[in-house]
């Protein structure tokens, strides 16, 4: 099987030959730079390549997000941190030497007239900018090699989270009770957008995944309530699963952190199939979620904290997710970015214990 057929027939449920091998989440800067004192080849340039893995969906380069962006702008550095705007209009405090969040400070939309003004300045779904670039030759070259292709990925593909990056974290939240209608309004403008540029495409590309980025979760779980996801998304994911259904694309998925489990109905319910990284640190066990939610794909499930403890723990880890891999519907990756407490030693031992697990070795 290649690329493509593998992918697809592991998530829908179908036979396949074995999972896909994938290292989909980077390694933070801070790690990378620990596995190169720590003797990584020089050759050695992409954590993802370095072991031959599967080739994960590759995300078509149109433009959904602001058009045009907002220009990056400085405004303040000192030797620990930098103060900016950056292309989404967001105004940040960055620390400059160690891993961190952004500390947000100021977001551009404060009321409907600020939404007003950019719906018009940067959210046309017109705007000729977004289908500028290469997307259909890499598109060509790409079904050519029986690669699975995706449209949509962070930050620009997003409901809720386009919302919070309009409004801001807790600004959003309270605006589902204070601006019901300006919610609605984000929301159903954002998905036509969408829509409007993926009509563009589909005609051109081949597409196997529709991917919408949310991180709407966190350890206690969702951030909003089932009511309100049904209220407020639902039905703008309908609207991206009909579009989905008319243009024969098989996935619908999402990515969110945290403990999903919550929304996990109504989101099946609007045509979601496909959810990760399904941490662990938050609950999201993938053996539960598999006897929960059948016809429900996931990847990631795997704890990175593992990693940090060395070879005992991240054979514990690969057994503890087994029984999923066996039911299928699922690809065995970690369930986040890779930090600087795990070595370089401990991560080729992943890779590598990870590689036999899924029958690649």
């Amino acid at each position: 099987m290649n690329d493509r057929e593998r992918f697809l027939a592991c998530l829908l449920g179908k036979p396949a030959d074995r999972p896909p091998y994938w290292l989909y989440w980077d390694p933070w800067p801070t790690t990378w730079q620990r596995w190169e004192r720590e003797g990584k080849p020089a050759e050695v340039t992409d954590h993802r390549t370095f072991m031959d893995p599967d080739q994960p969906p590759l995300v078509l380069p149109v433009n959904c997000g602001p058009c045009p962006a907002f220009e990056p702008v400085v405004l303040e550095e000192t030797e620990d941190y930098v103060v900016h705007i950056d292309g989404l209009g967001i105004k940040r405090r960055d620390l400059k030497h160690s891993m961190s969040m952004s500390e947000f400070l100021e977001f551009p939309v404060k009321d409907r007239r600020d939404w007003e003004r950019l719906k018009q300045e940067r959210f046309d779904p017109d705007h000729p900018d977004r289908l500028r670039g290469p997307w259909r030759e890499l598109g060509a070259e790409w079904m050519r090699r029986g690669y699975p292709i995706q449209l949509g990925e962070y930050p620009s593909v997003s409901l809720y989270g386009g919302l919070r990056w309009l409004l801001g974290d807790e600004e959003c939240l309270a605006a589902f009770y204070t601006m019901p209608d300006l919610v609605h309004d984000i929301m159903d403008h954002l998905t036509s957008l969408f829509l409007t540029v993926f009509e563009q495409v589909v005609h051109e590309v081949r597409v196997d995944m529709i991917h919408i980025w949310e991180d709407m979760c966190g350890r206690q779980g969702p951030l909003i309530s089932p009511q309100h996801w049904r209220e407020f998304m639902g039905p703008n994911y309908r609207r991206i699963k009909a579009f989905a259904d008319e243009h024969g694309i098989p996935l619908l998925s999402v990515d969110t952190d945290g403990n999903p489990r919550l929304i996990v109905p109504p989101m099946m319910e609007a045509g979601v199939n496909y959810i990760f990284p399904m941490e662990v640190a938050a609950g999201a066990d993938v053996n539960d979620f598999q006897a929960s939610f059948p016809g429900l794909a996931m990847m990631g499930g795997i704890d990175k904290r593992a990693l940090a403890e060395g070879p005992e723990a991240i054979d514990r880890e690969l057994e503890r997710i087994r029984p999923a891999v066996e039911c299928g519907r699922y690809i065995p990756d970690l369930d986040h970015c890779v930090p600087d407490d795990v070595s370089w030693e401990h991560y080729c031992y992943y890779a590598e214990a990870l590689k036999r697990l899924v029958g690649k070795a």
